[in-house]
């Protein structure tokens, strides 16, 4: 199981498969996370790899007590598929 991995240089939470790269990038500010765009390469497609970044960067977000803006729509979409982390949404 790969572990998903905080990029801070780079403002986003990396996951790597099988050599490639899945990304979930951020931009924080005030206590509050914003993201903005998940990549997911076509060769890890349809494997749940969004699904387990997102939900790796999510409880990251929620041990540092961030709030969350989902600007992308697969993060959202998440968030919407999964309620318990709802909570995370800045109201």
């Amino acid at each position: 199981m790969n572990d998903v991995v905080n990029n801070r240089a780079h403002h986003r939470y990396e996951l790597t498969v099988d050599g490639h790269l899945a990304a979930t990038y951020y931009r924080i500010a005030d206590g509050v996370i914003t993201f903005v765009h998940t990549e997911v390469p076509s060769e890890l497609g349809g494997k749940g790899i969004g699904s387990r970044l997102i939900k790796g960067a999510l409880d990251q977000v929620r041990a540092e007590g961030l709030k969350v803006i989902a600007e992308c729509p697969f993060v959202k979409a998440y968030i919407e598929k999964n309620p318990d982390y709802a909570d995370l949404l800045k109201a």
